[in-house]
């Protein structure tokens, strides 16, 4: 099932980022990347043509309470976010109904591609929803032609789960894949439902 989230004020911080909750005045820093053709795109949703567009998810981003900025400390710019998602499906993938989960989301600025600043904010996310927040598993998920989302997922120890077609915020849809995490601190034995999308 899918575990109540809230940032709640909470810092995380590795030895290049701070992960915090998104504030107004990261307006123009969220707008420089979102703006950018193709960063968007890879994760299925459109580039950004104005400040208008970048504030009003800005504003959902601050209401939710569940999506991380991800601040490059160098530099103190916002570069990326990471969201700690609903999973969907919550109906029809019955083996995480007595296990509390969420979905990893990410999008990261194109002029820090190839640093490995990505794989450094999601492994500081899994800690802290492992051994902070308790949860039992974590679902990410990529199109087929995101190799970039799909390496970092496997850098983190996801495992490709299932096979999947998405519906994108682009108006199509996506074949792709969802990989699981388990808490490695839990002896968990999931029953794998829908066996004809299963990769496990």
């Amino acid at each position: 099932m899918n575990a109540i989230f809230s940032i709640n004020n909470v810092v995380l911080e590795t030895e290049r980022l701070i992960l915090r909750g998104w504030k107004i005045e990261d307006l123009s820093d969220f707008y420089e990347y979102a703006k950018v053709d193709g960063v968007g795109e890879m994760a299925g949703w459109p580039h950004h043509n104005n400040t208008e567009e970048s504030l009003k998810i800005l504003n959902n981003f601050i209401n939710n309470d569940r999506t991380f900025a991800i601040v490059y400390k160098e530099n103190n710019k916002v570069i990326g976010s990471l969201g700690i998602e609903r999973y969907k499906l919550e109906d029809e993938l019955t083996e995480f109904k007595d296990y509390k989960g969420r979905e990893l989301g990410f999008v990261l600025s194109k002029d820090y591609w190839g640093r490995g600043i990505m794989c450094e904010a999601v492994n500081k996310v899994i800690d802290y929803l492992f051994n902070d927040y308790d949860l039992d598993f974590l679902l990410c998920s990529h199109f087929d032609k995101n190799n970039r989302s799909k390496r970092v997922q496997e850098k983190c120890g996801f495992i490709p789960y299932r096979k999947l077609v998405f519906s994108t915020n682009l108006g199509v849809s996506e074949p792709g894949v969802m990989s699981l995490l388990k808490n490695p601190k839990k002896n968990i034995e999931f029953e794998f439902s829908h066996k004809e999308t299963l990769l496990l």
